[in-house]
């Protein structure tokens, strides 16, 4: 059934914060150009290599985009399109977009003290919190990127079990640095058996002696991990991994595996990282340890933990972070724990702990509105999707599957329908990731998610 046109609504994002008006829907295509875009993209590429600041944006749909400002679900651009926004910066804007409680406290904090090489009080506040709603928290230590937090993992591990390899599984994501940069995309006439994928770079320029370290292994495969441990344990230091596969589909993991992993890692003495990243303060306020009662001894957080601001966390069992703090290995940073990005990382925890038991519920409730909602459009058109939900993220492949399991199974998807997908939708003010991943925040009303799903439709209607 065809969905009424929506009168305009105002909404709230967060206590104290800017109003957002919806734009009126009517089903027809609004006006859109991307002129300006287009121009500051080919006077950029003049100055910065390839035109963007991350080569992931090159293969956004219809192209690179120039926004300028963002409020609660909303995003515009420089010729002045708006869009509800589902990509939220990759994730990081749990909250949304400028969310009055995190601004205030920056502010604040821009008054007092900007930076000093020394301590302060809000980094020992904030892992306070961490030890308080994160299982595995013992201790924790921060960086800027997932990336660096998921190399200070790897680095402690190899200090506490003195070993050097670690197993990582095919099509997880652990960042760009060399030693992570292994079949995380790998093209499928290069992967191998799929009991046995290969361990292939991620591109040029990679140090080929990074690939005598890492074993990849196929995911939600217990049998290939217990079989690998028995042969090599003595030599593997960590196993790491997404505990669900956000960075491919969405993979949940079968009943009992990141148990079966846990109890593996344990009898075989080798560290379990989990990557929490994208999972991490998103499908529970403990991430996806808390969702699945599952501990890892080390785990990463990044996207979700500081609102935007360039933060992250390395949190875990005190005898293995405590290397870092007897000096036996490396661990520094001039920009760790900026005061800034903690001031914005205490207002931001803060607000998800004491709002937990209203804004959980209702993030998971936000995004099976949208499953739902997205799954019954492709239904009624005839169109092959598989649409899944973990909390307040949605993935939409163009699959005939009805699970995914792993990285082969989501390669088994019309890539091009989804990227003709992903540009009508942002013809019609809806803009989320090629990949098809839909990020919910706290800002999202079920106003903004109705309003979705009627451009949804007439972007499937379109192609």
């Amino acid at each position: 059934m065809k969905r009424s046109p929506k009168k305009h609504v105002s909404c709230s994002m967060l206590p104290g914060a800017c109003r957002t008006r919806l734009a009126t829907w009517n089903g027809h295509r609004m006006a859109y150009t991307r002129a300006q875009s287009q121009r500051l993209f080919e006077r950029a590429q003049q100055s910065l290599a390839g035109g963007v600041g991350s080569s992931v944006r090159l293969a956004e749909q219809p192209g690179p985009l120039y926004f300028e400002r963002g409020e609660g679900a909303r995003l515009y651009d420089a010729d002045g399109n708006e869009y509800i926004d589902y990509i939220l910066g990759q994730g990081p804007l749990l909250l949304g977009h400028n969310p009055r409680v995190v601004l205030d406290a920056v502010r604040q904090q821009l008054e007092q003290l900007i930076m000093s090489a020394g301590e302060h009080r809000l980094e020992i506040e904030l892992s306070e919190r961490l030890q308080r709603i994160i299982p595995c928290c013992e201790r924790a230590r921060y960086n800027n990127s997932g990336s660096e937090a998921v190399q200070m993992a790897l680095r402690l591990a190899r200090a506490f079990t003195g070993r050097q390899k670690f197993i990582k599984f095919e099509g997880h994501f652990h960042g760009w640095p060399d030693s992570v940069a292994v079949s995380a995309a790998p093209a499928p006439e290069e992967m191998g058996p799929r009991e046995a994928p290969a361990a292939l770079p991620g591109g040029e320029g990679i140090a080929r002696n990074v690939l005598d370290n890492v074993l990849v292994l196929p995911w939600n495969d217990l049998s290939s991990v217990e079989r690998t441990l028995k042969a090599q344990g003595g030599q593997i230091a960590a196993l790491i991994s997404e505990p669900i596969m956000f960075n491919a589909g969405g993979c949940r993991p079968q009943p009992g595996y990141l148990a079966g992993l846990r109890e593996l890692c344990t009898h075989y003495g080798v560290v379990l990282i989990f990557d929490e990243v994208i999972s991490g303060f998103r499908v529970a306020l403990g991430g996806a340890q808390e969702l699945y009662g599952v501990t890892p001894d080390l785990a990463t957080f990044a996207k979700g933990i500081a609102a935007g601001f360039p933060l992250s966390a390395l949190a875990g069992r005190r005898e293995i972070l405590d290397l870092a703090a007897r000096g036996r290995v490396a661990y520094a940073g001039t920009y760790n724990t900026h005061p800034v990005v903690m001031a914005a990382a205490n207002a931001a925890t803060d607000y998800l702990e004491h709002q937990r038991e209203s804004l959980y519920p209702q993030l998971c409730a936000q995004g099976e509105r949208l499953r739902a909602g997205l799954k019954a459009i492709a239904e009624r058109r005839g169109v092959p999707a598989l649409v899944d939900a973990v909390g307040p993220v949605v993935q939409l492949s163009f699959s005939r599957r009805d699970v995914l399991r792993d990285y082969r199974d989501y390669l088994d998807r019309d890539v091009e329908m989804g990227r003709r997908f992903t540009a009508a939708l942002a013809e019609r003010g809806v803009r989320v990731t090629l990949r098809g991943t839909w990020y919910i925040s706290a800002a999202h009303t079920e106003a903004d998610i109705e309003e979705t799903l009627d451009r949804a439709e007439a972007a499937l209607d379109s192609l």
